[in-house]
This record gives C-alpha cells, sequence and structure tokens, in this order.
C-alpha cells in the first residue's frame, strides 16, 4: 500500500538543519594540526645566538647564512662548507631576491670564523650585513 502526502495534515514537513558537530570537530582537528605543526614549519638552522641590543630584523626575504656550534656553515638551510662558501656565495646574492643577508652565528663560536664569512660575505657585493642576535634582558625586569 502507497501512500501519498497531499499538503493537507498528512504532507511531511521538510526540516533544513545542518548538524554542524563533526564540522566543528574536523576544524578543531585541524586548529590543533596547524598549532603543532607552524613552528616546524618556520624553519631555518636552530642555532643559539648571543645576545645583545638588537632591534627587529627589517626584512624576511633576505638570505640567512648560518654557523652552528659545530662550525658546519649553511646558506639558507643547504650546508655548505668553508671552501663551497668562498666559490659560490656572490653567485647565490645576485641570484636572490634580495641583495641584504642575515648572519646567525652561534653565541659560543671561534670569533674567526664569524669575522672570515662576514669579510666573504662583504667582498660578495651583499648591500648590507645584519647579524642576528636574541634582545638582551634587562636586569630586574
Amino acid at each position: 500500500m502507497r501512500r501519498r502526502f497531499t499538503q493537507g495534515e498528512d504532507a511531511i514537513r521538510v526540516v533544513a538543519e545542518i548538524n554542524v558537530t563533526s564540522l566543528v570537530d574536523v576544524a578543531f582537528t585541524l586548529l590543533i594540526i596547524f598549532m603543532i605543526t607552524a613552528p616546524i614549519l618556520q624553519g631555518g638552522i636552530e642555532i643559539q645566538v648571543p645576545e645583545a641590543a638588537a632591534g627587529p630584523l627589517s626584512s624576511s626575504e633576505a638570505l640567512v647564512v648560518s654557523i652552528d656550534g659545530n662550525e658546519q656553515l649553511y646558506v639558507d638551510d643547504a650546508p655548505v662548507t668553508f671552501d663551497e662558501f668562498d666559490a659560490t656565495i656572490e653567485q647565490v646574492i645576485k641570484n636572490y631576491e634580495s641583495d641584504e643577508v642575515f648572519l646567525k652565528a652561534d653565541a659560543d663560536l671561534r670569533f674567526e670564523i664569524v669575522v672570515r664569512v662576514l669579510g666573504r660575505i662583504q667582498e660578495s657585493g651583499a648591500s648590507g650585513v645584519n647579524i642576528i642576535a636574541n634582545p638582551e634582558r634587562r636586569r630586574g625586569s
């Protein structure tokens, strides 16, 4: 027996509700995933830089040269030897978006290593070399 629904008392009422509970669960899950992975995706080599009277960085487009505590040299995130660095830094700066360079050196690194890299960057034609440091902590604060 088939029922026919008419517009009378037996008419079907269409309810236009969407259950958003599962959508909220997915949104919160994605938010948690992004919160966990965002610091990982920032990139760069993890280096303990020295503290100094430092201002904010002026450009995020600049080339970053890093030297870790084991005297390993990195151009952006790529490890290079000192010989490779000396031979290619000028070409890397020419091909980069900005001719500004940020030097990030480990706080416990020998000073002669930093000076050698800094001198080679300046010779390569970089418009400016900025040394990255953590802001000093104020005493008594």
